[in-house]
């Protein structure tokens, strides 16, 4: 039995050719174009036009293809891409040609037996989940399947819009004098996905790029911008560092459908959002001279607030999902929204996380101020007279039955104590945010969809994180 459509914190995913099959897209397509038609037409001056994308992923194009003939048969328009292209440069498409939304052939950075389906909504972002919720309501009801007439798909090319966008929102000739100019060497690890060729296209000059072929199944593991993924792009910037002494260096790394980002810098550290936010809060504060909210998740470092504080702006916290993210820069002045898994986005720009214009912007920090990013990054710990570190793990449950006994317990006997220290204050926004006496947090969050328990934490020092991610899964496991 093929699991039932769900949508997640962003999109539908399923196994191909098990839950994720042709019949089940030519169902959920034209559905998706019905409801985005019904929240999205009175803005978009009644248009009848959907914008259909995919990633590389096994089949993708096929897959969009027979997206894109439901949504017609269905009374729609379609502009479906001739080629690969970022999620982002959906989005983009669907907010400047006025489009009602966007159906996206992506599992962003699952492993390649998945794929996925992504809906954007006409102001180029992800739609938040009562859009969603209306989409799977439907999937239940017995919809007439007469094609309607008239309708047509024509091809369109995403790149040359999106990057022109892109190359007004940085200094562009400055980037491009360093890197032509020798002081600053850039690598990019693209994991075989939807970012390949992206930043030359935008840069117009050659950089490393790592993994820029196609490979369906990501050299055995996952498009995700995590260190175990990383060792070809570790090795490459190692041997130019020996070579190269004193050099800028630095190394970005892009999830399968380029709305997720992760760094090196110029020594080989992986740098995670946690650390790329708050040097992108202060650049943008500092040489563009932007002003609004800082959004982040609940999951988001604690130094966030703090770089925010320093430059006198405001921070805003959700759930986890970039959508909660997208739904606050629809309605407020947001300088920056970020997720600690990747997901960044401006509101300078549409709604969207953007891995490419993450990439633009830290390049422009690191030419701008001469330094690598991990020296930007210590002198904002410096300033705010605070340093941590964070991890998380992902913990298996052996079934959705633990997974409600565990939430169980959480609901009924409220933790007090975590790894011997005192619980000061729970945050329930998702899942349970423990704060601790000596100022450590832990985040216990259950996957939505799957027996997942996922495990959050910030501290001081690495032994500290690692002392209560220990407790945490011991005590989870002690209940399970």
């Amino acid at each position: 039995m093929a699991k039932p459509i769900k949508f997640g914190t962003d999109g539908w995913r399923g196994v191909i050719a098990d839950d994720f099959t042709f019949e089940r897209v030519s169902l959920v397509a034209p559905i998706a174009a019905r409801i985005l038609e019904k929240n999205y037409a009175d803005s978009t001056n009644n248009s009848k036009t959907l914008i259909v994308g995919y990633d590389r992923r096994f089949m993708a194009e096929e897959f969009a293809q027979v997206a894109a003939e439901a949504i017609k048969n269905a009374g729609f328009d379609v502009l479906l891409t001739e080629t690969y292209a970022p999620t982002p440069a959906f989005s983009w498409a669907a907010f400047e040609k006025q489009a009602l939304g966007a159906i996206v052939m992506t599992a962003s950075h699952n492993p390649g037996k998945y794929l996925g389906l992504k809906v954007k909504g006409a102001f180029g972002g992800s739609v938040p989940p009562e859009i969603t919720q209306q989409i799977e309501e439907l999937l239940t009801v017995e919809v007439e399947k007469n094609p309607v007439q008239g309708s047509k798909i024509e091809s369109f090319n995403p790149w040359p819009s999106y990057c022109e966008t892109l190359q007004k929102m940085v200094d562009i000739n400055n980037i491009k004098s360093a890197i032509n100019e020798g002081k600053l060497k850039v690598f990019a690890d693209v994991m075989h996905g939807a970012a390949a060729g992206g930043l030359q296209k935008i840069l117009g000059v050659e950089i490393q790029e790592v993994n820029g072929n196609r490979d369906p199944l990501f050299d055995g593991g996952a498009p995700e911008p995590l260190p175990r993924y990383l060792s070809k792009l570790f090795k490459e910037m190692k041997s130019y560092r020996a070579a190269n002494q004193g050099s800028l260096s630095i190394g970005l790394v892009f999830d399968g459908d380029s709305d997720r980002i992760a760094a090196m810098d110029g020594e080989g550290n992986f740098l995670s959002s946690q650390i790329l936010i708050p040097i992108l809060i202060e650049h943008l504060t500092t040489r563009h001279g932007f002003s609004g909210e800082v959004v982040k998740t609940i999951s988001g470092s604690d130094l966030f607030p703090k770089v925010a504080q320093l430059y006198n702006m405001p921070i805003f916290e959700t759930p986890i999902g970039y959508k909660y993210i997208a739904d606050r820069m629809l309605s407020t002045q947001v300088l920056v929204g970020g997720e600690e898994s990747g997901g960044i986005g401006y509101g300078t720009h549409i709604p969207e996380r953007d891995a490419l214009l993450s990439a633009l912007y830290l390049l422009e920090a690191v030419v701008m101020s001469g330094e690598d990013l991990s020296a930007i990054y210590g002198k904002l710990q410096e300033k705010t007279g605070f340093s941590s570190v964070y991890d998380r793990i992902d913990l298996p449950l052996p079934n959705m039955e633990v997974r409600s006994r565990l939430l169980e317990q959480l609901q009924s006997y409220p933790l007090t104590e975590v790894a011997g220290q005192k619980v000061v204050d729970c945050l329930t926004i998702d899942g349970y945010k423990l704060r601790l006496a000596d100022g450590r947090w832990l985040l216990i969050r259950f996957s939505g969809t799957e027996p997942v328990l996922r495990l959050y934490c910030e501290a001081a020092d690495m032994q500290q994180v690692k002392q209560t991610l220990e407790w945490a899964k011991n005590w989870a496991n002690s209940i399970a």
